[in-house]
């Protein structure tokens, strides 16, 4: 797999015939190890590790639904009394974060409206803070600390 810009973490991986699986420590099993998935371990490890993010607030793979469609959130931060508070979204490394990567995470907010939208290929990360006032958004120099949040 790709170095990614983010700090290492102890991963386990593992092998069942010609498929290789990455442990998932949110939803607590091996699950398999795609390049997006790569990206997602590294970040949330990188959320709780170097950021301050509490791991019982963070859900991986979160289900919406819109009427009859049905949509994926890759991770969504949630306050303690269980309200969403950030939605990630996670690409391979080598594909470009592009127009439509904020259109799908737009999309996803439609429904949730939190306060922080981050999108990450591992290699490039983009984190907006979301003013419903004024109907603006603000990109932000980094990963906000947790408890800058």
């Amino acid at each position: 797999m790709v170095r990614l810009n983010l700090p290492p973490y102890p991963i386990k991986i593992t092998e069942k015939g010609a498929k290789r699986y990455i442990f998932d420590f949110l939803r607590r099993k091996y699950v398999a190890l795609t390049p997006e998935e790569w990206v997602r371990q590294h970040f949330v490890h990188f959320l709780v590790e170097h950021k301050g993010y509490p791991k019982g607030l963070l859900a991986n793979e979160v289900e919406l639904k819109a009427g009859e469609k049905r949509l994926r959130c890759d991770t969504l931060l949630y306050t303690a009394d269980t309200h969403p508070r950030m939605i990630i979204e996670y690409k391979a490394p080598t594909i470009q974060i592009q127009q439509k990567t904020f259109d799908q995470i737009s999309a996803y907010n439609l429904l949730l409206k939190v306060d922080y939208l981050i999108v990450s290929n591992g290699l490039q990360h983009h984190c907006c803070r979301m003013d419903y006032d004024t109907q603006s958004y603000t990109f932000l120099e980094g990963i906000p600390d947790y408890e800058k949040l």
